[in-house]
């Protein structure tokens, strides 16, 4: 599902990758682990071609991506990856289910086919009595799963999560842990999750620890 082969990647004098090679199989769990400045976020950014890198190749679900032009890049994204941040992101002024349906709308799927969606979603993530809540009306926990809804509505292949549970309680956070495996078996979802949590990254099928740029 992904194969990154010797990437590096700059930010002027500063070398964050330095020739990482990455493979993660259709359906596995990968957990990445590391110290603070190892590059795991920027390793997570570039899998999820929000960032470019200098040198390697890189291919997500057999898509060179690296040849494919901004605009179908973004289409690519738009419906191959869903990504689950450390803040949930979520757009203040619309409800639940709204903030679940924008990358749906963004690929222009019908309106009553992606609500009819995002409602099965929050369905799934026992969310159904929240659907016309806004975000300031959600607990933490429950606003991380609208933003899990949110990365699931265009079906993507691959989850990429960057310290999603970072900001929940022990509760919400192990809960929210046991969600990503159940939707695996589910949906079939191939997650990349980088954390510093040390009970969802040995829950992984793998975990890869970065040092200094390198796995």
């Amino acid at each position: 599902m992904i194969q990154g082969r010797k990437i590096v990647k700059s930010y002027g004098e500063l070398n964050v990758l330095k020739g990482v090679d990455i493979s993660v199989e259709q359906g596995e769990i990968v957990s990445v682990v590391g110290a603070s400045g190892a590059g795991k976020s920027t390793l997570l950014h570039i899998l999820g071609t929000l960032d470019t890198f200098d040198s390697g190749s890189l291919r997500i679900a057999g898509e060179a991506v690296e040849k494919l032009s901004s605009s179908n890049l973004a289409k690519f994204r738009n419906k191959n990856i869903g990504f689950v941040f450390q803040f949930h992101h979520l757009l203040p002024e619309f409800t639940a289910i709204e903030n679940i349906c924008i990358p749906a709308f963004i690929s222009k799927q019908n309106e009553s086919e992606a609500k009819a969606k995002a409602l099965h979603l929050l369905k799934l993530l026992g969310l159904e009595e929240r659907k016309f809540h806004k975000p300031s009306e959600l607990s933490g926990g429950e606003q991380q799963r609208v933003a899990v809804a949110r990365a699931l509505i265009n079906d993507p292949s691959i989850i990429l999560a960057d310290e999603p549970s970072g900001n929940l309680d022990s509760v919400s956070a192990q809960s929210l842990h046991q969600l990503f495996f159940d939707l695996r078996s589910e949906l079939g979802q191939t997650f990349v999750i980088v954390t510093h949590n040390e009970e969802l990254a040995n829950m992984a099928d793998r975990k890869l620890v970065m040092v200094d740029g390198l796995i």
